[in-house]
């Protein structure tokens, strides 16, 4: 072999040698996957009825998706290709083939991307009607038990229900990626932030009920009480079961002195849930008393005051009082005052009522004379 044949054959080795050295970090992460496994139980350890979503969520960022099989079993991988570290994999919960437990390597969660995708993180579950317990990852090193503990369902109240909507579940992924940065703004008070990704949410999915409504919120710290207004008339059109924008929409109204708004919203309100809102009652009954619909006020506040048993809104007392003075039911009118200064005796109004009290025993003495 010439000289020149035998530099030839010294520089080809040298380069499948560099190939191999720049493919080796590749292949120690495609041995240092991690495969994550757990369970989602509801409070009464049962399984869940259907398949629930379940979330690795990192420093406030959705990594990676999941859902549970028949028995709430899922699992999902962490690693495992040359795309980066830590943005995650979706996966089904097909099975549970693979041996959780065994270590994958020696590194710690400084030297392996793997483990480092996993700082900060924590578990949950999602679905409809229902609270989840949040667990926190604790895998520092691929040495480590890689089976996450139970995530428990707990049933949320009716009000609770009532303050998701259902268009949440169906929302696209850049639409929630943009709900969820949209919220971490608002969270920040940068409410400019908070508009331009909350409006970017609304714009990718329009049924998004919750955004919209978030939508809103921002935009009344904003001072746009027109803009808030329209999306939380969108968050309705979206949802018609969602109640929040109700209890925004009609309060506003109640502000702006629109009764028939203020009726009507706050009828939608009470329709949705009777039981846990007092102040959807004392708004509907001002309306209608304004509108000069006498005894669906007098309704509206009786029904208030019987959800209303630790006096939340004693304002409801002062309101059935006022109706009942105008219908000429004096003695029951004193009545519903003083019950309203005993929870409020330091109201700005309390010396106003106290001279109220005053005349309407004057008239009710004369009623019976």
């Amino acid at each position: 072999m010439d000289h020149r044949a035998f530099a030839f054959v010294i520089v080809m080795a040298a380069l499948r040698a560099g190939v191999a050295a720049t493919q080796t970090p590749e292949a120690q992460v495609q041995e240092n996957a991690v495969v994550l496994s757990g369970t989602v139980m509801m409070n009464d350890s049962s399984p869940p009825p259907i398949s629930v979503l379940v979330r690795r969520t990192c420093q406030g960022h959705v990594e990676s998706e999941s859902w549970t099989d028949s028995q709430g079993h899922y699992s999902f991988k962490v690693g495992g290709s040359r795309t980066v570290a830590g943005t995650g994999d979706a996966s089904s919960a097909a099975g549970h083939t693979a041996d959780l437990s065994r270590p994958f390597g020696n590194a710690t969660q400084y030297t392996n991307p793997v483990t480092s995708a996993l700082r900060n993180c924590e578990m949950t579950a999602v679905l409809a009607g229902y609270r989840s317990d949040s667990m926190r990852l604790a895998v520092r090193s691929t040495m480590d038990d890689t089976r996450i503990p139970t995530i428990v369902l707990f049933p949320l109240s009716r009000a609770d229900v009532l303050a998701v909507s259902v268009t949440t579940g169906m929302a696209p992924k850049n639409a929630r990626k943009a709900y969820e940065k949209g919220l971490a703004a608002m969270k920040a008070q940068d409410w400019d932030a908070a508009g331009r990704e909350l409006t970017r949410a609304v714009k990718d999915y329009p049924k998004f009920a919750v955004a919209w409504f978030e939508l809103g919120m921002v935009l009344e710290k904003r001072g746009d009480t027109a803009g808030a207004v329209h999306a939380w008339q969108e968050a309705v059109q979206a949802d018609s079961k969602y109640v929040l924008p109700y209890g925004k929409l009609a309060t506003y109204a109640d502000r702006k002195e629109q009764w028939e708004e203020a009726a009507r919203y706050s009828s939608a309100w009470i329709h949705l849930d009777p039981e846990d809102f007092p102040a959807a009652y004392l708004v509907n009954a001002i309306a209608k008393a304004r509108l000069k619909r006498m005894d669906e006020a007098e309704r509206a506040a009786r029904a208030g005051l019987l959800i209303d048993q630790n006096r939340r809104m004693p304002r409801l007392s002062y309101v059935l009082g006022m109706i009942l003075a105008e219908k000429h039911q004096y003695a029951e009118a004193v009545e519903q005052f003083r019950d309203y200064l005993r929870y409020m005796p330091n109201a700005k109004d309390a010396e106003i009522v106290r001279e109220q009290i005053s005349k309407l025993d004057q008239a009710a003495v004369a009623a019976k004379q």
